[in-house]
């Protein structure tokens, strides 16, 4: 069984940034290891990389590359042991456990390949749920509002059961649109979707980052996937392998991704 090891901070972030919107997301340095009877493993070593704000950003790579761990520290799931994560200018590490959650809920929405719906409650009181939880009177406007904005107009007093499974996605993804976060956390959100309700979903957070015409920057998506097809919708495609960023693709097509994949595939 691997347990955490102590944590150990780092050099403060390095400041000031570039002028322009601050990045959504900052890794400094960050390693995670863990260990075990067999010893220690390293999951991530050393990451450092900012996610900027309106864009979409892909993470894949190999199975145990950390990709997923990579999310989790990113979104304060879990500590590094070296380094330090910023979210919305605020530096994760000297954050209480009620801090961090109450980050969470405040900055970050999280879409997972489970729904996690409850099929009790209706699509409004599903995206609603959260505010309830937190001690807050949900807004109506901002519930049909989230709603709205992932094509669900009309079906809030639907239960997920009455739902497909790509709608059902969508209201996963309005309830973590709801609080407005500065990021949005999906973890293979098309992995439990035929490919016509996946590219519904990708095509929805595709236009959540383009949305504004205005200066304010559109929303802020990190998603890992294995999936080339889905990581063809991103900005820019991060991949891992053994714990460290070893290359960056920009607007790349599902080909060029799955080419890139196979040179990090381990040798049989």
């Amino acid at each position: 069984m691997l347990v955490d090891m102590t944590v150990t901070l780092a050099p403060a972030l390095p400041a000031p940034w570039p002028p322009g919107p601050p990045p959504a997301v900052v890794l400094d340095g960050v390693t995670r290891t863990y260990r075990s009877r067999s010893g220690t493993v390293d999951a991530l070593r050393g990451v450092s990389h900012a996610f900027a704000a309106g864009t979409f950003t892909a993470i894949m790579g190999p199975s145990g590359s950390g990709k997923s761990t990579l999310m989790q520290i990113a979104a304060g799931l879990d500590r590094p042991t070296r380094g330090r994560v910023s979210v919305a200018e605020t530096d994760l590490s000297g954050l209480s456990r009620t801090a961090l959650t109450k980050l969470r809920r405040e900055a970050m929405g999280f879409v997972f390949q489970q729904y996690n719906l409850l099929d009790a409650l209706t699509a409004y009181d599903n995206v609603a749920l959260p505010a309830r939880l937190a001690g807050r009177l949900p807004h109506r406007a901002a519930v049909v509002g989230a709603l709205e904005q992932v094509g669900l107009h009309g079906l809030a007093r639907r239960r997920p059961p009455e739902l497909s499974g790509g709608q059902q996605q969508r209201v996963a993804i309005a309830r973590a649109l709801h609080a407005r976060p500065a990021v949005l956390f999906a973890d293979e959100p098309t992995g439990a979707l035929d490919r016509h309700a996946g590219r519904d979903v990708l095509e929805l957070l595709r236009g959540l980052v383009d949305a504004p015409a205005t200066d304010t920057p559109g929303q802020t998506v990190v998603m890992v996937t294995h999936d080339p097809l889905a990581a063809s919708y991103a900005d820019s495609v991060l991949f891992l392998a053994d714990g460290r960023i070893v290359g960056q693709m920009e607007r790349s097509d599902p080909a060029q991704i799955s080419a890139r994949m196979a040179e990090l595939e381990p040798t049989p």
